[in-house]
């Protein structure tokens, strides 16, 4: 009877044991999808952040790109300006010799 006894107690420690190894399992695995998460959740925030950096640059791109040819648009007019001006002046020059003449 003792025998029994002991064997029982001996498979109940044992139950308990693989129980424990189990739980200890259990919470190792959820503790190392926990850490996966975050990595991912970390990962996706940098390509976030790395992404809006680049919407940003290409924003000042743009800006930049537009300010050039609004400078370009400017000097041409000022240089179409002048050549009529020039023009125009050649133009009185040649009426002057003409009236001159």
């Amino acid at each position: 009877d003792k025998i029994k006894e002991q064997r029982e107690r001996e498979r109940q420690r044992q139950r308990e044991r693989e129980l424990r190894e189990m739980e200890r399992r259990r919470v190792e695995r959820e503790r190392r999808e926990r850490e996966r998460q975050r990595e991912i959740i970390q990962r996706e925030r940098e390509e976030r952040e790395r992404l809006q950096r680049e919407r940003d640059r290409l924003q000042r791109e743009r800006e930049r790109l537009v300010r050039e040819k609004q400078e370009r648009e400017r000097l041409e007019r000022e240089r179409m300006r002048i050549e009529r001006e020039r023009a125009r002046e050649q133009e009185r020059i040649a009426r002057e010799r003409e009236e001159t003449r």
